[in-house]
């Protein structure tokens, strides 16, 4: 009976399809220009290597940080402003307190005349009224102080947009020289993460029945690895297959594009 088993089960594993694929790096991507300026530097020498927190692209900023300095320095100034001008209302203030409750005390007094009353009221609103105008201009003042804090967030968003720093990347090609301008949407870089791997596949629908429980063989040799991802909609290209994907480390030896032969088992 067992006998009878494994000659039934040998057939099915010589259904398994073979696949030849490249072992890709696990993403790749093209890096597109968010602003418009002059390329100050392109480091040709960085292409066909792992980048690893260098500045690769350097797109002129020097005007944004000239603005981005004088920026903060007005924000130094108006916060000072703000703080002077508080003290200031502080005092204004407790002088409003003082001319009410004198006033509330002249307005009680039998004694008191009319014009005396009146003096003192005139007095009082009058302090009030310039503690009103200098909380006006506080809240002028702080509002200037929000303006100026987006402007520097907004300068420095487009200073950081201007150089293109990579980590731990690969670049694969520059597509800008010095010198060149660039305006929004024009490609920079195709930069791959080269820190894991990838192997693509275009499986048959037959395929895909139990693949979850599917081994894995590359070139011959079980492995751990298993089918991470796959697409339930045809290829558009392939249109009878359905793409799927396997993740697995970046080459120790050897280079990324090598061919391979892989079998789902």
């Amino acid at each position: 009976m067992k006998t009878l088993l494994l000659c039934m089960a040998l057939p099915l594993l010589a259904l398994a399809k073979v696949h030849y694929a490249k072992v890709e790096p696990y993403e790749s991507v093209t890096l597109k220009s968010a602003i418009s300026g002059s390329v100050l530097e392109a480091d040709l020498d960085a292409e066909g290597k792992m980048v690893t927190h260098k500045r690769v692209i350097h797109i002129d900023d020097r005007l944004d940080q000239v603005d981005l300095n004088n920026t903060k320095e007005s924000l130094e100034l108006l916060q000072k402003m703000v703080n002077i001008n508080k003290e200031l209302a502080h005092s204004l203030q407790e002088t409003a307190k003082r001319k009410k409750a004198y006033y509330t005390r002249m307005s009680k007094l039998s004694t008191a005349s009319q014009t005396q009353i009146d003096n003192a009221y005139a007095a009082y609103a009058s302090a009030k009224t310039q503690y009103d105008s200098i909380k006006e201009k506080i809240l002028s003042l702080e509002k200037q102080v929000l303006d100026a804090w987006y402007k520097i967030a907004m300068l420095e968003d487009t200073i950081a947009k201007k150089s293109i720093v990579l980590d731990r990347q690969y670049l694969y090609k520059l597509m800008v020289k010095e010198g060149e301008f660039v305006a929004p949407g024009v490609p920079l870089a195709r930069v791959d993460d080269a820190t894991r791997a990838k192997i693509v596949l275009f499986l048959e629908p037959d395929e895909l029945v139990g693949i979850e429980n599917k081994k894995v063989y590359i070139d011959d040799k079980k492995t751990n690895f298993k089918v991470n991802k796959v697409w339930r909609v045809a290829d558009e290209r392939y249109v009878s297959s359905y793409r799927a994907e396997i993740y697995l480390p970046a080459p120790k030896r050897g280079y990324f594009s090598n061919l391979v032969k892989v079998e789902l088992k």
